[in-house]
């Protein structure tokens, strides 16, 4: 009795010194999918394999497309962002819209691209309100950068025209392309979630010098102490904006006054009219 309650006491021993060393065995991060490009090209290309399969109702140029002319044009680690929900039900539409004019026929995508040297983005992490506070956050996660991005399509081709930055890391909300009316000019309003003002923020690309050149980019926000509006002060084809001040009380938040902004084109800055040294890039 004494031999059996021995050997299986030795018999628990190894099997922990056995678990232990199963335990510590190193992992090769190398092949994970987020730190390999060739895996997640891979993942992409099945999933977009599995879209064409489930999508009976193809066009020229269409989000399929868009989807993979990024896998096989943009650096790895770059993804098609999708609006964010509107309803616990809602199924989150990709972030393109389709845009005719006479100079011919364009897409405009939101995307984001992974920063090269750290782990590959989660598109899901860059999407929403809560993902708004992601400026707090380490690069655990990986480092996004948005982009608005313009593709022509020319028969059954696309090509990309240009690229803007959007300057935020997280809460991709919604965009839509709108009109300008003091000016008629169309501008593209990408809107973001900001938590941490409790409020949003839009930055707006104007079509200043026609839709094949660079947009000129002009941030506008609204939240319950902070507000930033368009206006057309000097008359000039950049649109202008106003900023308001608020007085924070106990009990209330007062608005006070606002003060103009005008954009110099020689200098690509906004000036104060209330005086040239307080600046604004956009």
């Amino acid at each position: 009795m004494n031999r059996y309650l021995f050997a299986l006491f030795v018999f628990v021993i190894l099997s922990s010194c056995k678990e232990e060393i199963k335990e510590t065995v190193s992992v090769n991060y190398k092949e994970k999918v987020e730190l390999s490009a060739e895996k997640d090209a891979s993942i992409q290309m099945y999933n977009l394999e599995r879209m064409k399969t489930e999508t009976t109702n193809r066009f020229p140029c269409d989000t399929i497309s868009v989807i993979e002319h990024i896998i096989k044009n943009f650096p790895s680690g770059t993804y098609l962002l999708r609006f964010d929900k509107t309803s616990v039900y809602d199924i989150p539409k990709p972030a393109v819209i389709y845009y005719d004019t006479n100079e011919g026929k364009f897409v405009f995508a939101v995307i984001a691209r992974s920063k090269p040297g750290e782990r590959f983005i989660e598109p899901s992490n860059i999407v929403g309100y809560y993902q708004s506070f992601i400026d707090l956050d380490s690069t655990k996660l990986g480092t996004p950068f948005i982009y608005l991005v313009l593709f022509e399509c020319k028969g059954e081709q696309l090509f990309t025209v240009w690229e803007a930055p959007i300057p935020s890391h997280g809460g991709f909300n919604n965009f839509a392309v709108k009109n300008w009316s003091p000016k008629a000019v169309t501008y593209v309003e990408v809107n973001f979630h900001y938590g941490q003002g409790v409020g949003t923020i839009n930055y707006n690309y104007f079509l200043v010098d026609g839709i094949r050149n660079q947009p000129h980019l002009l941030m506008t926000y609204d939240g319950i102490d902070f507000r930033r509006t368009l206006a057309n002060i000097n008359d000039d084809k950049f649109p202008d904006y106003y900023e308001h001040i608020f007085y924070s009380l106990p009990d209330r938040v007062i608005h006070k006054d606002s003060v103009a902004f005008i954009f110099n084109q020689k200098d690509s800055l906004y000036y104060s009219t209330e005086g040239r040294k307080i600046t604004r890039r956009y």
